[in-house]
């Protein structure tokens, strides 16, 4: 396996074990300043957007999430990933955990420094009955 793909797995890891974490500092250093994230039937939002809804999101829930990656391209500056997700979203002021499954897709840019960011992300997230 090349450097870049092992490069990419350990950015997914990463961001994973931030989200769990509830690091969003971790998270913001790990993304491009033109981010776009898409999720269903929400309009496009960008890092400000992001810092919202994902600091909301940690105020009001524990947050636990798994994610198995599928398939890794490099194509120069660029790559992809294809990921299964699975969350459990536990209410803090307790309540019953709300479980959502779905695919993601990760775009990333290569920065002069040589790191891998994560510049577009789309995903297919829904609650698991």
């Amino acid at each position: 396996m090349n450097d870049e793909i092992e490069a990419i797995r350990a950015v997914h890891d990463t961001w994973i074990e931030a989200v769990n974490a509830g690091d969003f500092a971790r998270l913001l250093a790990m993304v491009t300043d033109d981010l776009v994230l898409l999720g269903p039937g929400e309009a496009p939002i960008g890092k400000e957007g992001f810092a919202a809804k994902f600091t909301g999101a940690h105020k009001q829930y524990l947050i636990a999430c798994a994610s198995v990656l599928e398939d890794v391209q490099v194509a120069g500056d660029v790559a992809y990933t294809l990921c299964r997700d699975d969350l459990s979203v536990t209410p803090r002021a307790g309540g019953e955990t709300a479980r959502l499954a779905g695919h993601r897709i990760t775009v990333y840019r290569k920065a002069a420094d040589g790191r891998w960011l994560l510049a577009r992300d789309a995903h297919t997230l829904a609650r698991v009955q």
